[in-house]
């Protein structure tokens, strides 16, 4: 036997780390418990991927909080920064304010802050559910309204404003219709596609683009028959995206929805990974798809919902946010899902400001901010070299 022939015999095979499968959503998916970016080989050190991950994520927020203080003091009546500081730390741990100060003072904390948190909210939860939804549907160019959410919630928006519907609720009305009509629109395209062989992402998606196209009729018909032009405007304007109706009163529930829900998704992570390859490839790696499926639907609609029933519709963060950030970091959603509600949340505080400043008094719609800036930006993704929709 030749020198060197045992230990070609007897070498063992290269232990298979990750599964990959050209043009997937993802690129790398672990086999063990541990994820590459969490531990080294020996598992006992976080490795230098890591470290980036966590710097790139630290460096977001220090440019989050920036984004937050400027918008904040932004606007038809401008607020040095320091005085914004001070203001929001008066706003939190108590002190006094001056009289000549109190306009401003009640401009920056019942106006702006609501406004700009919920800009950062959305855009942090629309990025998040974008990256669930591409993965649960195996389409990049799936988005949070791709199965009729928010169409629907339009419905339910059109119906309470138009006609008065769920009156006693005040000036929560449209925000519940809305939340409502989105859920109804959910659960319906849920029911339709549902088959005795299952639901299919296939069949999902289709059901859900053939419904938006329905509500959406419904919505022009009652708006044709509605009874004031002011109120036909308003609507149209919801529609389109608007962070108007911020109060502290609604702020809460949305913060805790999309919190709790961003936490449910990073939380499947890996089957997120391991769906993105395929049913077949899911089941055979112990992943129950029909029970995930169901559950992270359930959590992206109620995401998606509450979202849109105090922003409106805002198109293209959901879609293109997924694809920047996968070209950044890579395809797994531990990561995914940790950095693209951060570029999410910054880019809607920027998107909301120039809405406000541009041409003030008046107001521009986000839908056509959010589209001037994603239109180009999806146009370079495709054109650019080496880069696979939903992988790198």
């Amino acid at each position: 036997m030749r020198p060197g022939a045992d230990a070609a015999v007897h070498r063992p095979p290269p232990r298979p780390d990750a599964i990959t499968r050209p043009g997937s959503l993802t690129a790398l998916i672990p086999t063990s418990g541990a994820t590459p970016e969490h531990s080294d080989p020996r598992g006992s050190t976080p490795s230098p991927r890591s470290w980036k991950i966590g710097l790139l994520a630290t460096g977001l927020l220090l440019i989050l909080a920036f984004s937050v203080l400027i918008a904040i003091g932004l606007g038809s009546a401008v607020v040095p920064p320091q005085d914004t500081a001070r203001y929001l730390w008066t706003a939190v741990v108590g002190g006094t304010i001056t009289p000549e100060e109190l306009t401003r003072y009640q401009i920056v904390w019942n106006i702006r802050v609501p406004r700009v948190l919920l800009a950062a909210v959305v855009g942090a939860g629309l990025a998040a559910v974008g990256a669930a939804i591409q993965a649960l549907v195996r389409n990049p160019l799936a988005d949070p309204y791709i199965l009729g959410v928010s169409s629907g919630a339009s419905v339910g928006a059109v119906t309470v404003s138009l006609f008065g519907a769920l009156s006693l609720l005040g000036i929560y009305a449209v925000s519940v219709g809305a939340f409502l009509g989105a859920l109804g629109a959910t659960l319906l395209v849920y029911a339709i596609a549902h088959s005795r062989s299952g639901i299919t992402p296939l069949k999902l998606v289709l059901t859900g683009v053939a419904l938006s196209f329905g509500f959406q009729a419904i919505m022009s018909v009652l708006i044709y028959f509605a009874p004031s032009a002011e109120a036909t405007s308003m609507v149209l304007f919801w529609t389109m995206g608007s962070f108007g109706a911020a109060t502290w009163g609604g702020l809460p529930v949305v913060v805790v929805v999309v919190g709790l829900g961003i936490l449910v998704l990073r939380r499947s992570s890996r089957a997120l990974d391991v769906m993105s390859l395929g049913d077949e490839s899911a089941a055979s790696l112990g992943v129950d798809t029909a029970r995930t499926r169901r559950l992270l639907f359930a959590v992206t609609a109620v995401m998606t919902g509450a979202m849109v029933a105090l922003s409106g519709a805002i198109g293209f963060v959901g879609l293109v946010i997924p694809h920047i950030t996968r070209m950044i970091i890579g395809a797994s959603h531990t990561r995914l899902l940790l950095i693209s509600p951060l570029i999410g949340s910054i880019l809607m505080v920027w998107v909301d400001l120039l809405a406000r400043t541009v041409v003030a008094p008046r107001e521009l719609p986000l839908g056509a901010l959010t589209a001037l800036i994603g239109v180009p930006v999806f146009i370079l993704l495709m054109r650019r070299r080496g880069y696979v929709f939903g992988g790198r």
